[in-house]
């Protein structure tokens, strides 16, 4: 049994997080794979040490000192080492560092630094090898991971050891520090758990796994404990605040479960992420999963007669939204009737060109745009299932008063998604979660 684990900054903030996560990795002799994050908020006006070094990074390059800066990350990491009782030699690094920021340093290399003694400390406490992720995590010219090279480094690397691993960065071709976008470090716990094969990846943070829904939106909302990869997907897509978008894909290639825990509670057992679950495990489940939504979307509305035999007029319509660089989310549509929903924020700039052109390119019969739309799904593997889910959604939202202005909802029953105008997107939440979840509407 083998679980790799990823601590995010949270979870490295001082000497007392730090202990927590000791006790964790000692608690289970199959947690022998640590990837952390560099050092977070310890209170609400706390700084982040990322956001530190980045700030370090501008002040050279504006020529103004950053002596003050720079001593506020030095010290943090003294200070956890000395009430911890280390003996990791942080100062030769910090001098070496400083030395090479002064002659010039990029950006990236810098800001990997956070992470970089972050792993030094903890590899040291835990008594856990220290393994330079710029030994193994590899990518190519383009950006992207070499994951087939990096996985087989890993591999030979980690075999048979215990070991902590810096997690953000990895090295480009010519040996310079490339980081991932922020918040990547779960990628890189994510990539070790997939060229490691490990049995779970554990991915520990400052909440006890997901909520169904929005906390600011819905009062106390209960906890997912089981949720698929393909739901997990859904959720993030519609605007639920989960994962860095690039954790998931390593692990559910190689059908690893992913758990979302908390340090800070780590007898709660979060939520477990899984490609599928079996009979057993989906009794207990309500057929609900989650509910998520974004606000501020926009509707183009098409009408034309004889639109359902004219070949190739979607396509048009897509090649000029194409041609402006806007995405489309969603496309209900009718017998004569297309509907694009796109980001209303991403269109503006260009709504009035891209309208011409469809105006001339398409010759509708109608042509209008509906803006202040909010997006709402509600999103369960167990929906298709059970008859007359969507009947209920909807009428369940018209006897609160609130008007569905899009519907539209895949073959596969995975969501059920709803367009409602902006005004009524807490609402709309509030009513789906209090007439399926709080009314005890399960199995």
């Amino acid at each position: 049994m083998l679980k790799v684990l990823k601590f995010g900054g949270s979870s490295m903030a001082d000497a007392v997080q730090f202990a927590k996560v000791k006790a964790i990795v000692d608690a289970d002799p199959a947690r022998r794979v640590v990837i952390v994050s560099a050092a977070g908020k310890r209170f609400k006006n706390d700084n982040k040490i990322t956001d530190l070094l980045y700030l370090c990074h501008a002040h050279v390059q504006y020529g103004v000192a950053c002596d003050s800066v720079f001593e506020m990350i030095r010290s943090r990491y003294l200070e956890i080492r000395d009430e911890l009782g280390l003996a990791t030699d942080l100062e030769s690094e910090f001098d070496a560092l400083r030395k090479k920021l002064d002659k010039g340093i990029s950006q990236e290399e810098l800001v990997s630094r956070g992470e970089y003694f972050a792993a030094r400390l903890m590899a040291d406490y835990l008594g856990f090898d220290f393994l330079d992720a710029e030994l193994w995590l590899k990518f190519k010219l383009d950006g992207t991971v070499d994951q087939e090279v990096s996985y087989e480094k890993l591999q030979r690397a980690a075999s048979g050891r215990c070991v902590v691993i810096p997690g953000f960065y990895g090295t480009m071709p010519d040996g310079s520090i490339k980081t991932f976008s922020r918040g990547g470090s779960d990628i890189t716990g994510a990539l070790a758990a997939a060229a490691l094969d490990a049995d779970v990846y554990e991915n520990w943070t400052d909440v006890s796994g997901f909520l169904m829904a929005d906390p600011t939106i819905v009062e106390n909302p209960q906890p997912i404990e089981k949720i698929t990869y393909a739901e997990l997907r859904e959720l993030s897509y519609i605007g639920a605040q989960v994962l860095h978008e690039g954790t998931i894909f390593p692990v559910r290639e190689k059908n690893i479960p992913l758990n979302i825990r908390n340090t800070n509670q780590p007898d709660h057992p979060g939520t477990m992420i899984r490609e599928a679950f079996d009979e057993q495990e989906e009794l207990d489940q309500r057929f609900l999963t989650g509910i998520a939504g974004r606000k501020n979307f926009s509707v183009i509305s098409i009408t034309k007669n004889g639109m359902s035999s004219e070949v190739g007029i979607l396509r048009k319509m897509l090649e000029i939204l194409e041609k402006y660089n806007v995405s489309v989310e969603y496309i209900p549509s009718g017998i004569d009737h297309v509907s694009l929903v796109v980001v209303t924020e991403k269109v503006a700039p260009c709504l009035y060109q891209l309208m011409g052109e469809l105006q001339k390119e398409i010759k509708p019969d109608k042509l209008h745009v509906i803006d202040n739309i909010a997006i709402v799904a509600a999103v369960g593997r167990k929906m298709a299932y059970k008859a007359g889910t969507s009947g209920k959604i909807f009428a369940t939202l018209g006897e609160n008063g609130i008007s569905i202005r899009m519907i539209t909802q895949g073959p596969e029953e995975l969501n059920i998604i709803v367009g409602v105008d902006n005004k009524d997107y807490a609402n709309t939440i509030r009513v789906l979660y209090d007439s399926f979840v709080k009314k005890g509407e399960k199995r």
